[in-house]
This record gives C-alpha cells, structure tokens and sequence, in this order.
C-alpha cells in the first residue's frame, strides 16, 4: 500500500481505505477499496504543492452532513479534500458518487487518534470538524466514547490544526449547548446550560475552540446546529418516524410538548461553505431556521405526506431531551447572509423516496 500521507507510512489506527470485505457499504468495484486516488495519477504531492492546490479536510466527512459538505466542497471548488472518518456512523455509501473523483481521499481513522489526526492536516488549508458521537441517546449510552470523541477528540484537531499552521477551522457545534433555554427564540449571548452528555461534550469543544484561537490565533468558527434534516441520516426523529410511517407502524412521540428548530441539509451545508469563506474572526453562530414546529405537528406532517394509516402514540417524556429550542438567526443573516425558508419543513416530501427504499 502506498503511503497515506506524504512523507511516511500510515499513522497508528489510520487506515487508508481498502476497508473491510464486509462492510454493508462498500461495493466490490468501489476505488476506495481497490486503488489509491490520491494524489491524481502522475502528479506527486510535492507537485500540488507547488502549484497551491488548495487543501480541505473534513473530519466526519463520510456521515450524514459531512458527506453532503463533501459534495458541495468537490462541485464548487478546486479543492483536494481529504475525508477523516472511523466509519461508526459514517457510510462509504455516502460518498459512492465520488469513487472515481481524484480530488477526493478517505482516511479511515479515529480523531481520538492524535498522530493519524496530525497526519491528516498536515498541507490543509481548512478544515471542517464534524467528527462526533452527534446523538443525544448515543452519548447517554456510550458517555466514555461521546467524551473521548467529542472533547479529547476536538482537542486532537485544534491541536493539529495548530501545530500544522492550518489558518482555518470551523467546528460543528449544536443547540444542545443551551440546554433548556430562558426565552425564545435563543441568542447566541444565552447561557450555555447543557441537559445532557452530547451537549456538555459540544460546549466543552467550544470552549477549547475559543482557547486555541486566543492562545495560537487559529481562526476557529463555531456553528450551533439546529435539529438537521436530509438524505443520508438515521436514528434521528425524521428518519425514524417516515420509516415507521411508510411500514404503517405507531409513530412513538416522547413528552409530546416539544418545540423544535429544524432545517434542510442543502441549508446547513450553505452555512458552512460560507463560513469557511470568511477571512475575519466571527463569534458563535446559530444555524437553524428560525422557526419553532410542534412535535405532534411534525409527526402529523409526516403521516399526512406518507399516505400512511400510521398513530401517533404519545409515551413518557424522556429525562435527557430538551423541549424547546427555536433559533435567533439574526446573526447568521448578518454574518453568512443567510435566510431560511419561511416553511422549514418544506422539503420533507424530499425524502420520501429514500424513506420508501429503506422500509422496503
């Protein structure tokens, strides 16, 4: 096997894709399992690097909103982008469309590894951090792992970024940091109070975030996601219940009362790429829609748009969630010059299709 990166052989716990035979993801003509595609053939890595070619790498970049975030970096830019993803959530399936795209390698690593995290971002002219246990039930599941990940794991990546002179890093935080807010809509200047592990771990990163860009100047943006939605995603709320809908099964909704922030990937990944433009130090920003939606409104929706005969089947709240949480996007509007839809459910109809392919 080639050598990961250059200058040296693969760093512990890094694995440069061939993956494992069985993984369900991966198919037996994907190039990620039987060539190297990086650099493109007949150009060497000191070769870009006198012709600056502009280097991006997404950590998480083969889950739901990194795969989207590749997608968008790979059309619109020039870039060489290099995904870092241990593939626990993260689906070779998401970047399938890429398999024969030069600009595009796939590192499969760890980002609690220290040295293949330093490996990765050596060259990087940017990077993305969305690498994270990024639900709330896997944190309170696993909370070794959503610590090792999302704190030591942030920590690894500034730490990289610094020491490898990357001038950029934009860091995917969410509204879990709030917890249970004060007042609505939410102002980034609210206290962050979080109600569970994911959200102390998000807030934690963000405080090394801050850390890093007084201590080393390193220009680390923080954007607080709302609750996502798109194709790719599963084990959250929108998935989970259009499955159920489609296979005519009881849509459970937990507590009932909450009011929730949601927005479309295409969205979601605009405010990254338009983050990462930026040149200026830019404060927390909220990325979300502005917009509050009812819980049992959602899940009506969703039974509506399936055709399903579906219940809705309220059960007992569960202690670690939070209840409302709509954003102020006040500042994304100003900073990235963003303004979501009026409806942010409008392109729920969107994912029908795939929600059909998996309940069949």
């Amino acid at each position: 096997m080639r050598p990961a990166l250059q200058g040296g052989s693969p760093s512990p716990g890094e694995q440069e894709c061939p993956l494992k035979d069985d993984d369900p993801e991966a198919s037996a003509s994907t190039p990620f399992q039987h060539r190297d595609n990086w650099p493109p053939p007949g150009r060497t890595d000191t070769e870009s690097m006198d012709q600056h070619v502009e280097r991006i790498v997404v950590t998480g970049g083969a889950g739901f909103i990194g795969s989207h975030l590749v997608d968008r970096l790979l059309a619109d830019s020039a870039a060489e982008v290099l995904v870092l993803d241990n593939l626990r959530r993260g689906r070779l399936g998401n970047l399938a469309r890429h398999q024969a795209e030069p600009r595009l390698r796939l590192i499969q690593a760890d980002v609690r590894d220290a040295d293949a995290v330093a490996a990765a971002l050596r060259g990087a002219s940017a990077v993305y951090h969305l690498a994270a246990e990024s639900t709330v039930t896997g944190a309170a599941s696993d909370v070794d792992y959503a610590f090792t990940t999302n704190v030591v794991g942030t920590f690894n990546v500034l730490r990289a970024a610094t020491r490898c002179g990357v001038p950029r890093l934009i860091f995917a935080s969410s509204r879990e940091v709030y917890g249970e807010p004060i007042a609505l809509p939410v102002e980034e200047g609210q206290p962050l109070a979080p109600l569970n592990a994911y959200g102390a771990s998000k807030a934690v990163g963000e405080m090394y975030c801050r850390v890093f860009r007084r201590m080393f100047g390193l220009q680390a943006i923080i954007l607080r996601l709302a609750n996502v939605y798109g194709p790719r995603d599963f084990g959250r709320v929108i998935p989970l219940w259009l499955e159920r809908a489609r296979a005519g099964q009881d849509l459970h909704v937990y507590g009932g009362k909450q009011v929730l922030d949601f927005l479309w990937i295409g969205q979601t990944v605009e405010a990254f790429v338009q983050a990462g433009a930026l040149d200026e130090p830019l404060p927390p920003i909220n990325v979300g829609s502005g917009t509050g939606t009812r819980i049992l409104e959602l899940a009506q929706r969703i039974v509506c748009i399936s055709g399903s005969e579906a219940r809705i089947r309220l059960l007992p709240a569960r202690k670690d969630e939070v209840t409302r949480f709509v954003a102020n996007v006040d500042r994304m509007g100003q900073l990235l010059g963003l303004h979501p839809p009026l409806d942010p459910l409008a392109s729920l109809p969107n994912l029908l299709p795939a929600a059909l392919d998996v309940a069949s």
